[in-house]
């Protein structure tokens, strides 16, 4: 893919985001232009993530100096730069984002209209379809009605952005028309059809019983692979003009057709006769939408809202008009009110009731207003990030088309974490430091209490980078306390474009090493320690009791469950507070955890994800995702698992013994290393190019005959319908034809990575390789008499028809004994040389083919096969400013559940939604005096010494009343009621560290002191469920 505009254009550097917006999308912002007026920290957050997007250019214009409020959040700048201009103490540490992104300065005083004119005449020199986008940051947005009148008239997008201490302000004007090709960016799925009614008023579309359309009212799908119904017939999804309906939904699975008339109404298609017999695929088309905005002189007095907060519907009202009131107090003072000035901020609320008698609609929050207002001056990071993430992901909007812009104004407070009671006024005033804008709102003795917090950051990724940039900026651990961060994975080119702490010179360091030194230069008084291990429970060694104690907060920025879940549950056993949040796409979510208040990550679980059943699979496919995870298991048996079995083969002098226990996969295995050793082992390439190709009529021309040998296509079931209808495919075998290129690649592919198996050199002429294979001599297909799987539930019996016995087969391996071990092919997503995508690519579409599926190109192969998670820094710069926030709360002690916000965003639409975390569940055990307790309540025996099992539930019955049943460390069982009773006598005379050091023949750590422990208990008289148990042994 190439981007206009940018020469050299790299496509792995923003594939990740590729896959979130959309090739198309993407070319658009490779021909887009920005002009950032304001580099404050708000300006460098939008900047940072607008570079890393890939617009073509980025013009920045400021004529102001570096003051120390900046350094709460201005992450580029340093103390040694106050005082000197903005653009130019960050302009080359931007460029050092993204090489292909032009940057400059517009060296200017003052920004006028004509100054616009020229840049817009540059943009336009450029590119004829250049689009243009100009973004005020931290100016007063209702003073800037002429130059966004000026913007509309030359069609230039127009955004303005603020941060204001504890508040923030986006205002968007994409024009008097501006066209959105996809209002979501959800994926377009091409559905399965089972049924299409024959009904004059009401013709019915029904899909596969195991799906959703997700379809709404009015939504537009068209149809394929129904030739016998040229009405609705559409050749392919990607058809010039296709043949679109509308629908009106019935049910989750069912849809009313509709065409539309050119008045635009909607009319019952007449489908009477028409005869729907089998097949075909309903795809949704998504059609672009015109969006008119109003321009800022008409929207201040006119606002719509975007809603964020429904615990605070009446907020965006008092915030517009005390961003009104601010803007006025700036244009009167020169500056904003100073820190907890009472005066100041009283101006500010009655400025605020003037405005508020032109817009009267609105709700004043009088006290709102005052608190806000006394903290406006003040500057902190998350708030930065948080409203340059949403203001970024509006610039992708106007330049792309992509998602549906905000519609007209979004403001957003955390009046949560306005200090009550206030600190004293003399306390937030400027020092001359860094932390200057973070006082302001905070007071210094709450600065004091950041730097001496510690935290854990599990994983340094897209958010981790983010993390310990806003970490930084804040503060944290730069006195007593500090900032441990852990990660094993290494730089990859594709992480560039939304790991900002990443160069392209750091490609292969370890992660945690590059992003602690990055975030060390931004503020080197910050204490950060980088780890590269897992954390799971075999580094317990290292992650020990002292060192899960000395946290006050852990940040995780994992991408997988199982790692989410174990750190989960060691907060919950230290009692640790825990900030859990994840991004796909545009779609992010934060979750807070605080001890005694809120339940854990564990406490609810998404449902597991489906798995494709093993018939459907491997015999009746009907979904493009079946067909690519088919491709990626034939190439993990022909390229890992048979070079891996022949290599252990060779290395394991016990290997075939201890394959005799796999009796299932042993006949398989054993026939596997037969061929890769005898009659299939390549001296040349051109044997690869042989075996190729024999592996292409074995996959896509026999075993689809063989299928239809078994089901003809008049088979018809027990009940008369056809065999082949509904979810099962007809399929159609493939004849080799060498000037296809699917066909080409197919062999190209597979024949290279037969040859690096063997270390036989081979050749990417594709030509060539697929006219030599085109003479390759191939057998005749001959059926044969075998039992093909049609239901998940039916038994499947082990193959008996084998042609040799596994005896028979190793008779005929050669001797271990100087026998060349082969390469084993580890699947790698991306590296574009290796063949690897290309053959599941290939092998995918060609099994596709064969059952008639519409095929994916490469970069859908690709995001399926290697399950790549769609990433935008925007959302990512989003989550964390949230993130930011609620570690505030937490440093701050809060332990009101109220205060606390979790949160889930999708900015395709846009939605935001705050609300209080779920309240952690309540148990009790007992009736008559029912004893209550928590998933963060647990027993905790500590008597000062190592005690007897004995002592242990003796300890148990004296303090709690508990009689005990069973007892288990781990996996050990340590007590049991129904034990052998001399062996129970043995063990009650046993200190319970011995005990269970014997049963667990496992060493502690030298650096464990405790152990945990479950047990199983009676409570007047009835089983009680209870807490675990923490049993301290060492002192």
């Amino acid at each position: 893919m190439e981007i206009d505009g940018q020469e050299g254009f790299d496509e792995q550097l923003y594939n990740r985001q590729t896959y979130a917006i959309g090739a198309d999308a993407q070319k658009r912002l490779g021909r887009t232009d920005v002009l950032l007026c304001g580099m404050t920290g708000l300006g460098l957050e939008i900047a940072k993530n607008i570079i890393l997007t890939g617009v073509r250019s980025v013009t920045l214009f400021d004529p102001e100096k570096v003051k120390w409020t900046d350094l709460s959040s201005a992450f580029y700048f340093s103390e040694d730069d106050v005082g000197s201009n903005r653009v130019d103490s960050c302009i080359n540490k931007l460029q050092e984002l993204n090489k292909y992104v032009r940057i400059s300065k517009l060296d200017k005083s003052a920004l006028t209209t004509d100054d616009i004119r020229d840049w817009k005449n540059s943009s336009v020199a450029q590119a004829d379809d250049a689009q243009q986008v100009i973004v005020y940051i931290d100016y007063s947005t209702s003073n800037l009605k002429e130059v966004n009148g000026f913007c509309r008239e030359n069609g230039i997008k127009f955004i303005s952005s603020e941060s204001r201490g504890l508040a923030g302000c986006i205002f968007v004007d994409d024009g008097p028309e501006h066209t959105v090709f996809d209002i979501d960016g959800e994926e377009v799925k091409s559905l399965l059809v089972t049924g299409i009614t024959s009904d004059k008023e009401a013709a019915t579309v029904t899909i596969q019983d195991n799906a959703r359309h997700e379809l709404s009212d009015g939504d537009a799908v068209m149809f394929t692979d129904l030739p016998d119904l040229p009405a609705l017939h559409n050749e392919t999804v990607d058809v010039a003009n296709p043949i679109v309906f509308r629908v009106k939904v019935t049910s989750p699975i069912c849809f009313i057709l509709y065409t539309e008339a050119a008045d635009g109404s909607l009319v019952p298609l007449d489908t009477s006769s028409m005869r729907y017999t089998r097949g075909g695929y309903v795809t949704q088309v998504k059609l672009p939408k015109k969006m008119k905005f109003d321009p800022l002189e008409q929207s201040i007095n006119h606002p719509e809202f975007l809603i964020t907060d429904f615990a605070k519907m009446d907020a965006p009202g008092t915030l517009h008009l005390l961003f009104l009131a601010l803007h006025e107090f700036e244009k009167l003072h020169g500056h904003l009110p100073t820190p907890h000035n009472s005066t100041h901020a009283d101006e500010v609320l009655q400025l605020a009731k003037t405005f508020h008698g032109g817009l009267s609609s609105l709700v004043l929050d009088d006290a709102l207003i005052l608190k806000l207002a006394s903290v406006s001056s003040g500057n902190i990071n998350p708030m930065a990030a948080l409203i340059g993430g949403f203001t970024a992901h509006e610039v992708l909007k106007a330049a792309s088309g992509k998602f549906t812009p905000i519609h007209q104004w979004f403001y957003f407070d955390a009046r949560e974490l306005l200090m009550d009671p206030a600190p004293a006024p003399e306390t937030c005033q400027p020092v001359g430091n860094r932390y200057d804008g973070s006082v302001a709102i905070f007071g210094s003795e709450f600065q004091k209490r950041l730097a001496t917090s510690k935290l854990f950051v599990v994983g340094s990724g897209a958010l981790g980078c983010e993390f310990l940039k806003n970490f930084s900026m804040m503060g944290i651990g730069t006195d007593s306390g500090g900032v441990v961060i852990t990660d094993m994975d290494g730089i990859e080119k594709s992480n560039l474009s939304r790991q900002f702490l990443f160069r392209t010179k750091d490609i292969g360091k370890l992660k945690s090493e590059v992003a602690a030194a990055a975030a060390s230069a931004m503020n080197p008084d910050m204490k950060i320690k980088h780890l590269t291990e897992k954390v799971a429970p075999e580094t317990e060694h290292i992650f020990n009791d002292d060192f899960w104690e000395s946290l006050d907060c852990v940040v995780n920025a994992l991408d997988n469950v199982i790692a989410r879940l174990f750190v989960d549950a060691q907060c919950v056993h230290y009692r640790k507070p825990l900030l859990e949040s994840g991004t796909l796409g545009s779609k992010g979510n934060v979750q807070v955890v605080v001890p005694y208040i809120t339940e854990s990550y564990g406490t609810r679980r998404d449902p597991p994800e489906q798995s494709i059943p093993h018939c459907t699979l491997k015999n009746f496919p009907n979904a493009i995702e079946h067909t690519i995870q088919w491709a990626r298991d034939a190439f993990e048996g022909l390229f890992t698992n048979v070079p891996r079995d022949v290599n252990c083969y060779i290395t394991d002098p016990n290997f075939l013994q201890q394959l005799e226990a796999e009796a299932n996969t042993r006949q398989a295995t054993l026939n596997g290393i037969r061929l890769a050793m005898v009659n299939e082992r390549p001296k040349t390439f051109q044997d690869c190019i042989e075996w190729a190709r024999k592996k292409f009529d074995a996959f896509f021309t026999n075993e689809i005959l063989q299928l239809l040998h078994n089901f003809p296509l008049d088979r018809r079931n027990n009940e008369g319908d056809l065999f082949w209808s509904g979810p099962k495919r007809p399929p159609q075998a493939l004849i080799f034809d060498p000037n296809d290129p699917v066909h080409s690649a197919f062999v190209t592919s597979c024949a290279n990575l037969q040859a690096s198996i063997y270390g036989i050199e081979g050749s990417r002429d594709a030509k060539s390789v697929a006219a030599y294979a085109a003479n390759v001599s191939v057998e005749q297909f001959m059926p044969k008499k075998v039992h093909i799987q049609v239901d998940e539930n039916e038994k499947v019996e082990n193959d008996t028809t084998a042609e040799m016995t596994p005896e028979e087969i190793i008779a005929m391996l050669p001797q271990r004994e100087g026998q060349q071990t082969l390469s084993e092919v580890e699947f790698e997503k991306d590296d574009d040389t290796n063949f690897h995508i290309d053959f599941i690519t290939a092998c995918s579409n060609l099994r596709a083919r064969n059952f008639k599926i519409p095929e994916a190109d490469r970069n859908k192969t690709k995001q399926i096969a290697g399950k790549i998670i769609p990433a935008m820094v925007t959302t990512t710069a989003l989550v964390t400013g949230l993130v930011g926030l609620e570690l505030l709360k937490i440093l701050r002690g809060d332990k009101a559940i109220e205060n606390y916000k979790s949160a889930f965003l999708n900015l395709a639409i846009p939605f935001l939604t705050l609300s209080e975390p779920g309240e952690v569940p309540k148990n009790s055990y007992g009736t008559t005096s029912p004893k209550k307790w928590t998933l963060w309540d647990r027993f905790d025996v500590d008597v000062g010494r190592d005690i007897t099992l004995k002592e242990l539930i003796q300890w148990f019955e004296d303090e709690h009343q508990l009689e005990i049943n069973m007892m288990s460390a781990g996996t050990s069982m340590i007590y049991s009621f129904f034990s052998k009773k001399a062996e129970v006598r043995r063990r009650m005379a046993m200190k319970v560290s011995d005990l269970v050091r014997e049963i667990s023949k496992q060493e502690f750590t030298d650096t464990q002191k405790y152990i945990p422990i479950e047990i199983s208990a009676e409570y007047e008289g009835e089983d009680a469920e209870v807490p675990s148990v923490r049993y301290r042994f060492r002192f």
